[in-house]
């Protein structure tokens, strides 16, 4: 497929053919979904915590006598069925992650390529080196393109790195940091040139996307 390529005054400078292995493939809905649920796991802290029996201070002592009072033997005032007592079957500190093998992580990455691709939501933009971090600039170039949420996608650029990070609505990443969760959370998808190569590669070959 034949995209053009933009420059930051959203004016045409050329097109670029991409593969349509990559940007135009079956759109599997399902392994977006496993890919999307990974990623969101892996980003869980997992810090919950409840005290069991064990933990709870106190409750050294039987309340009571076994025998004689009529009543159900009872060890401990913390035991669980008691007020006060510990947590039976609570959640306790756990991971979370698990990854996708690499061969679906790569067809999760087609697959999220090739929907927006199909939205007309993918652009490529010529350059966007700033040398000074300015928001404003990025500010700019999103009201140019008519857009509020993109997903800038450059290779080593601090500068467009530190004008998007104060956006709330979009959100750069290094190429080798592409992932499916943020390119379906975006309303756009903005590849520099540079960077195109790249995310092939990454869809393609050897080298699956990292899975946060």
């Amino acid at each position: 497929m034949n995209v053009d390529v933009i420059n930051k005054e959203a004016q045409k400078v050329g097109s670029i053919e991409l593969p349509d292995d990559v940007f135009a493939a079956e759109v599997n809905q399902g392994i977006l979904w496993e890919q999307v649920k990974s990623q969101r796991a892996s980003r869980r802290r997992g810090t919950h915590s409840t005290k069991t029996r064990a933990n709870v201070s106190g409750g050294g002592i039987k309340p009571f006598k076994q025998k004689g009072t009529g009543q159900a033997r009872q060890g401990s005032i913390r035991a669980p069925n008691h007020v006060g007592g510990g947590n039976v079957f609570g959640p306790h500190p756990r991971d979370y992650s698990y990854r996708l093998p690499r061969s679906a992580r790569r067809a999760a990455l087609r697959s999220a390529l090739s929907l927006r691709a199909k939205e007309n939501s993918v652009m490529v933009l010529d350059t966007f080196k700033i040398d000074k971090p300015k928001t404003k600039a990025v500010i700019e170039f999103l009201g140019k393109i008519k857009v509020d949420s993109a997903l800038l996608v450059d290779v080593e650029n601090h500068g467009l790195k530190m004008s998007t990070r104060n956006l709330p609505s979009s959100k750069f990443v290094e190429v080798e940091g592409l992932n499916v969760y943020d390119i379906l959370d975006y309303d756009k998808l903005v590849l520099t040139r540079e960077a195109v190569p790249v995310v092939i590669e990454l869809a393609k070959n050897k080298r699956g996307p990292k899975a946060d």
